[in-house]
């Protein structure tokens, strides 16, 4: 009976350094939140690191392959010459790629100036961090769309 004690001690210690270990790994970061349209990005940004950006488990090049949208993502980087200097993480869920590039630069821009107050002066003049409220027209009853309405005739 002692000894079946003595294991599971064991294992529950060997568990607790298991725990130790992966709250060590964490590291200190700035948060924003971006959305454009029905996209909403989850950003956090890594201040001392080698430039890499993970979006929802993926490499940017290989979530993003075409260049038009890796460089809306990494457009407030280069503007703040933070390229290259910090670790980015990202979720992103909702509307389509573009939709999700924009709403990952907002939640950059945001994340940046909580790591920098001074930053603000240079990304609110390019416009990242206004949150693009144009959003899609709702259907109305009795049309087709929006506002297209059904042919009319006259006989």
């Amino acid at each position: 009976m002692s000894a079946k004690k003595e294991k599971n001690k064991k294992e529950a210690s060997s568990s607790q350094e298991q725990e130790v270990t992966k709250t060590e790994e964490k590291r200190e970061y700035f948060y924003g939140k971006g959305g454009r349209k029905t996209s909403t990005a989850q950003v956090r940004v890594y201040p001392q690191g080698k430039g890499e950006i993970i979006i929802n488990d993926k490499k940017l090049e290989d979530y993003f392959p075409y260049f038009e949208f890796q460089k809306i993502v990494l457009d407030p980087l280069k503007l703040t010459g933070f390229e290259g200097k910090v670790d980015i993480s990202v979720k992103v869920s909702g509307g389509g790629r573009r939709g999700q590039a924009e709403a990952i630069r907002h939640g950059i821009s945001r994340a940046l100036v909580k790591m920098n107050q001074e930053l603000r002066q240079v990304l609110k003049p390019a416009g990242f961090l206004t949150r693009d409220a144009r959003m899609k027209e709702r259907k109305k009853f009795g049309l087709k769309r929006a506002r297209r309405a059904p042919q009319w005739q006259k006989r």
